[in-house]
This record gives C-alpha cells, sequence and structure tokens, in this order.
C-alpha cells in the first residue's frame, strides 16, 4: 500500500530576536498561491528543488541554492518535481533586522534590494545554514545568534545587493578584543549580548567579531564556549551534579554541557569524572 509522502513545517519565533521569524519545512505536494511577504525572505534548499515565479520569471532553487524574495514581490512556489518536492530552511526578516548589517557598510545604500531570486554562492549558503541552525536550537546563546545572523546579514547585502556595498577595512584593536574577552571571561554564566560588548568595546559589532577573531583566533559566541567548558571541567572535580555545573557554567540544560564538552575532549563530562575517580586522582 502507497502512503502518501509526509510533509512536516515548524515555525519558530526566535526568543530576544524581534523582527525574526524561521521556517523548517519539507513540502511534496504543496502549491502556493501566488502571495507577497512584508518580511525578506532568505533561505536554503537542503534538498529537492522548488519551481517559483518571482519578478517575471519562472526560477529553480535546487539543493544548496539560496532562494529568496525582497518584501511587496509577488511569487507562488511548488515542487520541482512532484514526487521528490523539496526541503527548506527560511528566514523571514523584518526590514528593520537589517538595519544593523547595513550600518557596517562603507557606502550604505538607501534602501536593500536583490535582484536575483536564486543564488549560487556556497558561502552564503554557509552562513544561511549556520545562522539558521543557531537561531533555531533551543538554549544557543544570544551571543551566537547575534553573531551569526550578523555575518549572514553584512556578506549577502555586500555581495549581492543590487547596489553594491563594502565593508569597512579591517583595523588591529588589541584594547578592545582584550575588554571584550575579559567581560566573557568574568560575565560567562550570562547570556552575553554582541551589541553589549561591543558598546563596552567601543566599536561596532561586526568590527568587533573580526577584532576579536583575529586577536584571539575564535569569534566572541565560540570563545565564550570555550571559557563555559573550562570552568566546567574544573568544576568536574567537585561533588556538583552534572546539571547544576551546566547551570552554574552557563549552558541552557547538561545536555548542552555534554555536546560541546564531547565535542572538545571527545569523552562526555559524566566519563570524564569516571575516568579520575577510577585513575585516583586526589583532587577528584
Amino acid at each position: 500500500m502507497n502512503h502518501p509522502p509526509t510533509e512536516e513545517v515548524r515555525v519558530l519565533a526566535p526568543p530576544a530576536m524581534p523582527g525574526v521569524e524561521l521556517m523548517h519545512a519539507r513540502y511534496v505536494t504543496q502549491r502556493f498561491s501566488r502571495h507577497f511577504h512584508e518580511e525578506y525572505a532568505i533561505g536554503i534548499i537542503e534538498r529537492g528543488a522548488m519551481n517559483f515565479r518571482y519578478l517575471g520569471d519562472d526560477m529553480t532553487a535546487a539543493a544548496g541554492q539560496v532562494n529568496l524574495v525582497v518584501p511587496g514581490e509577488v511569487h507562488d512556489g511548488h515542487a520541482a518535481v512532484a514526487e521528490l518536492g523539496w526541503t527548506y530552511r527560511m528566514f523571514y526578516l523584518d526590514p528593520s533586522v537589517l538595519e544593523p548589517a547595513l550600518q557596517e557598510l562603507t557606502v550604505r545604500p538607501r534602501s536593500v534590494h536583490f535582484q536575483a531570486g536564486v543564488i549560487q554562492d556556497p558561502a552564503l549558503a554557509e552562513r544561511v545554514l549556520r545562522a539558521h541552525h543557531a537561531l533555531g536550537t533551543p538554549g544557543a546563546s544570544t551571543l551566537a545568534r547575534q553573531t551569526l545572523l550578523l555575518d549572514m546579514l553584512t556578506y549577502w547585502i555586500a555581495e549581492h545587493g543590487e547596489k553594491r556595498s563594502s565593508l569597512p577595512a579591517q583595523r588591529p584593536e588589541p584594547g578592545a578584543a582584550a575588554v571584550a574577552r575579559e567581560i566573557i571571561n568574568d560575565r560567562h554564566a550570562e547570556d552575553l549580548r554582541l551589541d553589549e560588548l561591543a558598546t563596552q568595546a567601543g566599536m561596532s559589532p561586526y568590527h568587533l567579531v573580526r577584532v576579536f577573531k583575529a586577536r584571539h583566533g575564535l569569534p566572541p559566541h565560540a570563545y565564550l564556549v570555550q571559557v563555559r567548558i573550562g570552568r566546567a571541567k574544573a568544576l568536574l572535580r567537585t561533588p556538583m551534579r552534572l546539571a547544576d555545573i551546566a547551570a552554574a557554567v552557563g549552558f541552557a540544560d547538561q545536555s548542552h554541557l555534554t555536546r560541546h564538552f564531547k565535542r572538545q575532549f571527545g569523552v562526555t563530562p559524566g566519563a570524564y569524572r569516571n575516568f579520575l575517580q577510577n585513575t585516583g586522582d586526589p583532587a577528584a
């Protein structure tokens, strides 16, 4: 007996990210009627392909490609191959969300328009995917969400906006990077914000990310994870429960601690603690 293909849709409005909505969907038989959005819509096709009519042309967005529509432009959508359908991750962004990225550009356009409905750019596709995963993952830090979204937006506008702009040249700012690093070290258990770090460091958010990475080898959100893991590793030598350690160092829950710890050390926090106890470490 043949069963109809499964369609799945998940929509999310990330906390503390006003004007941002996410969709992760798999469609097979869905046919969108002609419609428009008041937001920018940008996403990546993960599997399959989608046909849509946009700006007077028939377009196909296939796996690995970025598809987008601008506010007010009418479009539709359906599977390029009916029995295969398509899976995609989409952002729906209020125009105000693009403002921080526009402020980073050396030549700032008065408005943002994108002529292409389909973009073949692996670097942009990777940024869209990373940002979507971060914003759609429960418990992800606000710092990671803000950083990856800003990175996606600035690259998208600078490289593919109708009026091409560029980002300012990077200047070494060791003092600013040191200020941000000290804040992260001291307040690693808090849900830090990129805009707050940038204000304290005296520069724009995107500039701070570039300067911090050049100085310390990691962007601020990744450095924050390393600090939290380091603090957790020290606490594993105490009797504290794993869930309490996760909360104490700033992870959303024990599963987040476990995932990041294993990614860095190759073992879970529980296995690491057992190793210390079994080897008779006097500090364990």
